[in-house]
């Protein structure tokens, strides 16, 4: 087995703004590996500001662990730690070269039997009227279930932004899930979670920073919102999950295999969570559609219950055109679809 790497940039549609800053492109890494006239592919896909992987060495990091497989090494022995993005990669192309298909990763529902996700519809950062016009168009092409992210606005224009959409859409037709990327401080977020809670919020994902487990156990017990776990999860070792969720109990955790380190950690997180009472979806990282692929399928292989974060594949000019497809408020994978690689074979 031989493997190698490549650097791709994905360019965005729009700027894409949280309360952590904006982006116009991502830079991400596709690993190959290669048998006989075997190729399978995976996604290394670090988000700047919020990995734990260290971006200044993570090319030499990626040359290191082709050259230890190219010697000979187990993919399962790479010394990936503090590399979640490297892992998730690794892993994602390893999983599909077993395959007979090279961008089949799971044998789940999702890829075999045409059966689709349901997803939440993803509005960005904006002004009020952007965004407003984002969930409503969102909400007229099927989606049930749209996702707001807030804390860049003055707090008083993104009420309004959530009354002017409920005006349209109530809680019956549409929910609605936030994501404060933990933009709240600890002194006003009670009064904050009370006021959005008028507008019959399903959940709010990370309402303050990560890393104040007490803080964020008296939020969880107290808030008239769900609270569910976003960054507060990377970075957090194996040992540590149970100590995390039985400590903060949240109603919610979200999953992101590139932040935590693939999908043999992510299933950690569910099979402790599922211990706990504690429910769950998963959601991409702006990866592009080879990493999204992996993750779908994986979701597959999970009775889902609730709408997953995946549908973030439009959001780039130059994404790698895919089987994936989004209607009606769904994910699916159309099998008489190409992959084309084109554009990652000419980087």
């Amino acid at each position: 087995m031989r493997a190698s790497w490549k650097k791709y940039s994905l360019k965005f549609v729009r700027p894409a703004r949280t309360s952590r800053g904006e982006m116009t492109e991502h830079t991400v890494y596709y690993i190959q590996l290669s048998e006989n006239d075997k190729v399978s592919w995976g996604e290394t896909a670090p988000l700047p500001g919020l990995s734990i992987d260290d971006l200044d060495t993570i090319e030499l990091k990626l040359d290191m662990c082709c050259d230890l497989i190219n010697e000979g090494l187990p993919i399962d022995l790479l010394p990936t730690d503090g590399f979640p993005s490297i892992e998730f990669g690794f892993e994602t192309a390893h999983l599909s070269h077993a395959r007979k298909n090279p961008f089949e990763v799971f044998q789940t529902p999702f890829y075999f039997q045409n059966k689709n996700i349901p997803i939440n519809g993803l509005v960005w950062m904006d002004t009020r009227e952007g965004m407003f016009h984002q969930a409503i168009e969102k909400y007229e092409k099927g989606f049930k279930c749209i996702k707001f992210k807030i804390g860049a606005l003055d707090f008083d224009e993104e009420c309004r932004l959530l009354e002017s959409v409920r005006k349209r859409a109530n809680a019956f037709n549409m929910e609605i899930r936030l994501d404060a990327n933990g933009a709240f401080k600890n002194d006003d977020v009670f009064k904050k979670l009370k006021e959005l809670s008028r507008f019959e919020v399903h959940s709010i994902e990370q309402p303050i920073k990560q890393g104040q487990w007490d803080m964020m156990q008296e939020i969880c017990a107290k808030s008239p919102i769900g609270v569910a776990l976003d960054e507060e999860l990377i970075g957090i070792d194996s040992l540590q999950i149970s100590n995390l969720l039985k400590h903060i109990s949240p109603p919610f955790i979200i999953l992101k295999p590139t932040l935590l380190g693939g999908f043999k950690k992510s299933n950690q997180w569910i099979n402790t969570a599922q211990e706990l009472g504690i429910d769950w979806w998963a959601t991409s990282a702006l990866e592009s559609n080879i990493g999204l692929n992996a993750i779908a399928q994986w979701c597959s292989s999970y009775e889902l219950k609730i709408p997953q974060g995946l549908g973030t594949g439009g959001l780039y000019q130059n994404n790698i055109p895919s089987p994936l497809f989004v209607s009606a408020g769904e994910i699916g994978y159309n099998a008489g679809q190409s992959w084309d690689l084109k554009s990652i074979m000419e980087t």
